[in-house]
């Protein structure tokens, strides 16, 4: 049975446990604005005891989880531009990855978007990440106030009433009356806390992930991302499907494109193909992306190459070195994994159409472009990882189930850290900003004004980009 069915049934169980609990509890229930919360006292007297006991190093720490506040701010303005910078100029990215720009991380968020460049993410992710970064970011929170001698009234978890009852938050609820008559220093470090908790746990959780990786992948093939093409322009076709072109147009050249497999074009003394579909994914113009007539595109090889001719593949030089000893004409016998099932291909190599005399299999490794928030999360994430390289794992499916999920504990706390620092007033980030321009300017009003005019400013940049979203798709 495919685990994401266990998965279900495990949601199932947790809805139904987390109604019972709420329903028998439901005189511990509060509703506050959009969320029902259900106060308790777990854990306060842990929070009590940390926060009391080591002030030496609270005190230390309380001057770096300012600066990482800052540090954290920065970088999510920054992050923040791009974003807009892609929704404004390259609606083609937004139409390939579907998802509005705010979008909670739900259960399988990627398998209902086919997110094909992010692992699946399964609701039990989702709740051992929910415990793990939301209860650390929390009693962060409760540790420093009350290094700080605030008063914590309560714990608990809140959820959506119109969802069901599995999209929790946790929370420590504070003195906030007494807080805010503390320096604002004292202010910024406790507001600044747990998005600190959140970078340390995603530094934690790096390691371990670096550390299970080397225990269980081992290298297992060479990626290739493309079979290889050159880009020309189309008024230098002379040749489609043994029809004579001179300086053809655009339209000239669909018409001749047919759905029947390959179309072979001629520029030049070169030979191309390409599909009908590839053709069609391409904006008119002057330019085409044209794949080389070559075995690997002739033969749809598969993109993980695993062997040759009896040789295990673990590296791109392995790799290069015995397709660089092969000559024009070679028979080549090549094992390639081909959307997750392993086929066998007997290849007669042709001659390099650049290089005479050099043979050719035509695949290209090309290097990822990663942009934007998780693009660039992700690079320091994987940073252990040749993307060109295929892993397998050592334990079956178990090693890719716990690599998956680390990763996403990672990417999911930098992104978190980050998202709270926005100087927005919903997160931590907004009051951190209204303090420190208040600590800048000492005066209430322009501290004010610059508060609501960045909360203001950050909804309507919101709603621009949620138009742009909606406006790529027509």
């Amino acid at each position: 049975m495919n685990f994401i069915i266990y998965d279900i049934i495990l949601l199932v169980i947790f809805a139904v446990f987390v109604s019972v609990f709420l329903y028998r509890n439901r005189k511990n229930l509060k509703r506050e604005g959009l969320l029902f919360l259900y106060k308790a006292s777990w854990g306060i007297k842990l929070i009590n005891y940390i926060g009391n006991k080591y002030k030496r190093t609270l005190k230390v720490l309380s001057y770096v989880s300012i600066i990482t506040g800052f540090i954290l701010m920065g970088f999510m303005l920054y992050f923040l531009g791009r974003l807009i910078w892609i929704y404004l100029f390259f609606p083609e990215i937004v139409r390939l990855v579907k998802i509005p720009p705010i979008m909670p991380l739900i259960p399988y968020l990627p398998q209902v978007f086919k997110l094909n460049f992010l692992p699946p993410f399964y609701f039990t992710y989702w709740i051992v990440i929910l415990a793990v970064i939301a209860i650390s970011h929390e009693f962060a929170h409760g540790i420093f106030a009350a290094y700080n001698k605030i008063k914590i009234k309560t714990t608990g978890f809140g959820f959506f009433p119109f969802f069901l009852p599995v999209f929790l938050a946790a929370f420590v609820e504070l003195d906030e009356k007494k807080m805010a008559k503390h320096k604002k220093l004292e202010q910024m470090t406790i507001l600044s806390a747990g998005t600190f908790a959140n970078v340390i746990c995603a530094g934690v959780f790096l390691l371990v992930l670096w550390g299970f990786f080397s225990l269980a992948f081992i290298p297992g093939g060479v990626i290739f991302n493309s079979y290889s093409y050159n880009v020309v322009e189309t008024g230098s076709i002379n040749n489609i499907n043994g029809i004579n072109l001179t300086n053809p147009n655009y339209t000239q050249v669909a018409s001749l494109i047919n759905d029947s497999g390959f179309n072979n074009i001629q520029v030049g003394k070169q030979k191309f193909i390409i599909t009908k579909n590839l053709f069609d994914s391409q904006k008119q113009g002057n330019l085409l992306a044209l794949y080389y007539d070559a075995p690997a595109v002739r033969y749809s090889l598969g993109n993980i190459i695993t062997n040759v001719d009896g040789e295990e593949i673990n590296s791109v030089e392995e790799l290069s070195s015995i397709f660089g000893k092969k000559s024009p004409g070679d028979v080549v016998y090549i094992k390639a994994i081909d959307n997750d099932v392993v086929k066998e291909y007997e290849i007669t190599l042709t001659e390099d159409p650049e290089t005479p005399g050099r043979a050719i299999l035509g695949v290209m490794l090309i290097s990822r472009d990663n942009s934007g928030i998780i693009g660039k999360i992700s690079s320091i994430v994987t940073s252990f990882k040749d993307e060109h390289i295929y892993y397998k794992s050592r334990w079956d499916g178990w090693s890719m189930f716990i690599y998956d999920l680390l990763w996403w504990l990672v990417l999911i706390s930098i992104s978190v850290a980050l998202v709270n620092m926005l100087p927005v007033g919903i997160f931590d980030g907004g009051r951190f900003f209204y303090l420190s321009v208040l600590g800048i300017t000492r005066s209430q009003k322009i501290a004010k004004w610059a508060f609501s005019a960045m909360t203001y400013i950050f909804l309507f940049i919101l709603a621009l980009v949620m138009v742009f979203w909606a406006k790529s798709f027509f």
